[in-house]
């Protein structure tokens, strides 16, 4: 899959009634992702880190998607959705990049035989979500639903 329009005609995103009120509460689960990604690296669990930050990154861009009345059923749809409003320039390429890179991480470590990441790989991840999550809140609030 590699397009947005292949996501909403494979039903893999597809409108739901819009939500600020979902959008508030996937923000808050992505809070909750980030305590929870800095407990498992302060226990040198870097995997659980690694992946507790995805769900951060996760929740925090599935915000802007419950906002504008869309709900997933891809992660890479999520990240193709996002791109529209780096394609409209609502949004900093680097912040899919960023998103792209997580969902990877992802991805190898549930489905791949790779290494545990490094503390450091995991310490960057847990502040990379904290600005990822502080950059959805501020595109939630300065731009329209749309995508």
């Amino acid at each position: 899959m590699t397009s947005l329009e292949e996501c909403h005609a494979k039903d893999l995103l597809r409108r739901v009634e819009p939500s600020l009120a979902k959008a508030r509460r996937s923000l808050e689960q992505s809070r909750v992702w980030q305590e929870e990604a800095k407990r498992a690296l302060a226990a040198g669990a870097y995997r659980s880190a690694l992946i507790s930050c995805y769900n951060a990154f996760f929740h925090a861009a599935r915000a802007i998607l419950y906002r504008d009345g869309v709900r997933e059923k891809s992660h890479l749809c999520v990240e193709l959705y996002l791109g529209g409003y780096a394609i409209k320039g609502d949004l900093e390429a680097s912040w899919i990049a960023q998103f792209s890179r997580m969902r990877s991480a992802r991805h190898m470590d549930l489905y791949s035989f790779s290494a545990a990441p490094s503390r450091e790989e995991v310490e960057s991840a847990v502040r990379n979500a904290h600005a990822f999550l502080a950059r959805m809140e501020k595109l939630l609030d300065e731009t329209v639903p749309g995508g």
